[in-house]
């Protein structure tokens, strides 16, 4: 379960959606993603060396709003900071409390 944050509650009182909102929408019920992940998961870095990746559903969703929206790298990550159903579509992960600063060192 996804925990709320103040953005969804503030955008859940909207009295209309945007296309784009509703495209997303139905994109995300139609799209079997446990299916396209697990073909793509044999041929994804699994992190052994470097930078650990991304996960595979996150970037599966940002190539595809790079392509339904003819967007560049930094464009998407722009217009995932800018617009809402991209955010909610993309689905960041949160980051721990211990890593974002929130937590005081002793």
């Amino acid at each position: 379960m996804k925990q709320e944050t103040f953005s969804d509650i503030a955008y859940s009182f909207r009295k209309k959606k945007s296309k784009r909102e509703e495209f997303l929408e139905i994109m995300d019920e139609i799209i079997p993603w446990d299916e396209w992940v697990g073909v793509i998961e044999p041929y994804y870095p699994k992190g052994r060396c470097g930078r650990p990746p991304m996960g595979i559903e996150k970037m599966l969703r940002m190539y595809l709003l790079q392509i339904w929206f003819s967007l560049s790298d930094p464009a998407t990550e722009d217009a995932i900071y800018d617009s809402y159903g991209l955010l909610s579509f993309a689905q960041p992960y949160t980051m721990p409390a211990c890593r974002s600063g929130m937590v005081r060192k002793s």
